[in-house]
């Protein structure tokens, strides 16, 4: 699957997620991200960069002078009892982790990625998980207080 650099900044919703996803032909890799289905810390060294192309992204585009980005929620969405770690946890783009992703596609695998930073008080932690375009929903935004 190859992009046009234009796709890189387009923001991604529900839909056009989804559609990425069922576009790629995936296979197997023995890339050091691993398998991913849920979400897993990739560190730095662990990050094949050279054979990652950014896709896209999954966050509000970026503050303005005049124009501010609200703060993304830390809301997650898992209606089924799901949990954040669990590998057939809902992909909802409006909801935590994923409304601080970029999405990538591997040059060796085709596989999608959807990867964001977890900044803890002492820690930085990258954390990466495998797009399945089944897991995708369309869920409405939480509401704001």
């Amino acid at each position: 699957m190859k992009f046009k650099t234009t796709e890189a900044s387009r923001l991604l919703d529900a839909t056009s997620l989804r559609a990425l996803g069922e576009a790629a032909l995936a296979q197997k890799c023995s890339c050091s991200v691993g398998d991913c289905a849920a979400w897993e810390s990739v560190t730095d060294d662990r990050w094949p960069a050279p054979q990652m192309e950014k896709v896209g992204s999954l966050r509000a585009a970026g503050d303005h002078w005049d124009t501010p980005t609200p703060e993304p929620t830390f809301e997650e969405f898992h209606p089924q009892g799901t949990r954040y770690d669990s590998a057939d946890a809902p992909i909802a783009p409006l909801y935590f982790p994923y409304n601080r992703c970029d999405a990538f596609a591997c040059s060796t695998c085709q596989r999608v990625l959807l990867k964001y930073t977890e900044f803890g008080g002492y820690y930085i932690d990258h954390r990466v998980r495998e797009l399945q375009p089944q897991r995708v929903v369309d869920a409405a935004a939480p509401p704001v207080d």
